[in-house]
């Protein structure tokens, strides 16, 4: 992130001064950063925001990020465009290491190439200087938890048979016929 695109929930950690039992970061977001939260991801609104992190030193220069984001929100309903009222609640997880550690290199290179898990553990995010955002991270999990499209109990999508016939055109058509022959 850059300094412009600062999260609205920024809390710094330094890293350099991060007690060795670690430090817990708990916090709820006041009225300003909710309504910057909800304008940032297409919310209607934010209603409430809490954070509970536990920052701990993690090997050499390295940082783990802990804990839990909760949050009320207001989304349009995909169908009707009404107010639906959903929650967030993702367990937060993240190890950070410094630009150029050796522990940020790939362990699983196989001819070249790296190999993910899409079942494993994320990659380490790297830092520079000597402060985590961790903040920051506790918006992309907030994120993470918005449901992508919102609908309203007993909303429905009605297309019409006129509307549907217009909508059908010749590769419609063939994609029909290939659907029976399967």
């Amino acid at each position: 992130m850059t300094t412009q695109d600062r999260s609205p929930i920024s809390f710094a950690v330094n890293v350099a001064r991060l007690p060795k039992t670690g430090l817990p970061v708990s916090f709820d977001a006041d009225e300003k950063q909710r309504k910057e939260l909800a304008a940032a991801h297409d919310l209607l609104e934010v209603k409430n925001l809490h954070v509970d992190l536990d920052v701990v030193g993690w090997k050499k220069g390295g940082v783990k990020l802990t804990g839990r984001v909760r949050a009320e929100i207001v989304q349009a309903c995909t169908v009707t465009l009404e107010p639906v009222v959903g929650t967030v609640d993702e367990q937060v997880s993240s190890i950070f290491l410094p630009v150029g550690s050796r522990l940020a290199q790939p362990y699983n290179v196989i001819d070249g190439e790296i190999v993910l898990d899409a079942e494993g553990e994320d990659a380490p995010e790297l830092f520079s200087g000597d402060t985590v955002d961790v903040g920051a991270m506790a918006e992309e999990f907030f994120t993470l938890g918005i449901d992508p499209y919102p609908r309203k109990a007993g909303a429905e999508v009605v297309q019409s048979a006129a509307d549907d016939a217009e909508e059908r055109g010749p590769l419609f058509e063939k994609l029909e016929a290939l659907r029976k022959k399967l």
